[in-house]
């Protein structure tokens, strides 16, 4: 699919892997819904920097772990533009616990966790799909994680999420086929702001690594857009991590 004048929304959209997404769609000539929950800020600097480069961009406030908040986001969204063509389920959240601490993981942890990370991915797509059945042609990028393929991660809930994301993503290529096409993107480390203060371990790491090097927002941004670009691809688990995990 040419991304070129199609309507994408990206949740999360204003920081990190969001933003990089954000800018490489509107570089190949996308019109880019930011998607933000709390990060107005950020979501808006987003936009102008598109703007600024002759895209076309807006902001859009949303928790997407609210359905309705979703739904009437989406809405506005077809009334601005007409339509919208690509998702990308990319906001998430997480809680730092050891792994192996199981007595601080509260009930309460495991429904946040899981109400943004995977029914809130759910909720996007549900919201999308009678545009892109419409349109005959849709296609959806959500975002896992290798701590989905491992346990291991920032906490066991976060990994247990993940996981759900990429069954999530087999369920979805099903139940939304022949015309939406859904995938998932699984980075390893990347170079965002959750890795602030950790740059020691990062550092660490990278020697670690096959390609002996973190990804940046910007790889994982690119892979986003060649996976919503190829049509011939679906419910497909795609690691890019530097061989993290081979």
């Amino acid at each position: 699919m040419d991304v070129k004048n199609k309507v994408a929304l990206v949740t999360g959209g204003g920081t990190g892997i969001g933003r990089a997404t954000s800018i490489a769609l509107a570089k190949r000539g996308a019109i880019v819904a930011v998607n933000y929950s709390r990060s107005q800020v950020e979501a808006e600097e987003t936009v102008q920097q598109i703007l600024n480069a002759g895209g076309r961009a807006i902001a859009m406030q949303g928790d997407v772990s609210r359905e309705e908040q979703m739904r009437f986001m989406v809405q506005l969204l077809v009334q601005a533009y007409g339509t919208v063509d690509l998702l990308v389920n990319n906001a998430s959240i997480t809680s730092h616990i050891p792994i192996e601490d199981l007595k601080s993981i509260s009930g309460d942890m495991w429904d946040t966790l899981f109400d943004v990370n995977v029914k809130g991915m759910f909720y996007c797509a549900r919201a999308v799909a009678p545009y892109m059945k419409e349109n005959r042609q849709g296609a959806i990028v959500n975002l896992g994680s290798i701590a989905g393929l491992t346990g291991l991660g920032s906490s066991l809930p976060y990994a247990v999420s993940k996981a759900a994301v990429h069954g999530l993503t087999k369920s979805l290529a099903r139940a939304l086929a022949p015309y939406i096409r859904v995938n998932c993107i699984v980075p390893g480390a990347v170079a965002t702001r959750w890795w602030a203060g950790k740059e020691e371990q990062m550092k660490q790491l990278a020697p670690r690594l096959l390609l002996r090097r973190i990804a940046e927002a910007e790889d994982i941004a690119q892979m986003i857009c060649a996976t919503l670009e190829q049509e011939s691809m679906t419910g497909q688990i795609i690691t890019v991590d530097s061989g993290q995990t081979l």
